[in-house]
């Protein structure tokens, strides 16, 4: 019972694969996941302070870090149905906030509760720190699509997932971690090489023409 229980949930959080029933060369868990995102964010951030505008780090790491600690209850749900609807995205969000709720009221001592449930509720909100979180999360969500379409695997969700993940991102343009990501890294990602997936960068070069024209 608490404490004990949450240090021991960490674990648990490194047995549960992200994008589960399908083949995949390389396993993500959430664990290395959210350990990921954190980095990610961290960079963004930076890039955002040294243009000026002030990153409140503390909010941002924990935003980053706790981000997925409700799948240790639903697991990971593909984001292809996770996002089919906003219905759907709605009622999944119900589900992992109640369900979160229900353990920091039965394994976190009274006097932290306020606290981890403030820690623990989403992150992808309107702030810079919330936004940044997002477009974190896609990038990570990216590069494990594509790694997997680096490597040939013949299945078709990664396509999905990488269409998917840069189009959210590009939702984000008008931030500077963004037009840092586009002009730098994507390029970057883009020049490696490819065998039979040249249909990825016909992807890409689609997506950026709808939204930067």
């Amino acid at each position: 019972m608490g404490i004990h229980q949450y240090f021991k949930s960490l674990s648990d959080l490194e047995q549960i694969i992200r994008c589960p029933g399908k083949f995949k060369y390389q396993k993500h868990s959430v664990a290395s996941h959210s350990f990921k995102v954190t980095k990610i964010a961290q960079f963004l951030g930076t890039v955002e302070e040294k243009v000026g505008n002030k990153i409140d780090w503390k909010l941002l790491y924990e935003k980053a870090l706790n981000h997925d600690y409700a799948e240790l209850f639903t697991g990971d749900i593909k984001t292809p149905v996770k996002y089919a609807s906003k219905e759907l995205k709605k009622l999944f969000s119900e589900v992992e906030e109640e369900m979160t709720k229900n353990f920091v009221e039965k394994e976190i001592p009274a006097e932290f509760q306020s606290i981890y449930l403030e820690r623990f509720k989403e992150g992808k909100d309107d702030s810079l720190e919330g936004r940044i979180l997002s477009v974190a999360d896609k990038v990570d969500l990216l590069y494990e699509s594509f790694g997997e379409i680096q490597k040939n695997n013949p299945e078709p969700l990664f396509l999905e997932i990488y269409e998917e993940a840069l189009t959210t991102i590009l939702q984000f343009q008008d931030m500077h971690c963004v037009e840092y990501f586009l002009e730098n890294i994507l390029t970057d990602m883009l020049s490696e090489q490819f065998t039979e997936h040249d249909e990825l960068k016909g992807i890409t070069l689609r997506i950026m023409e709808e939204y930067c024209g």
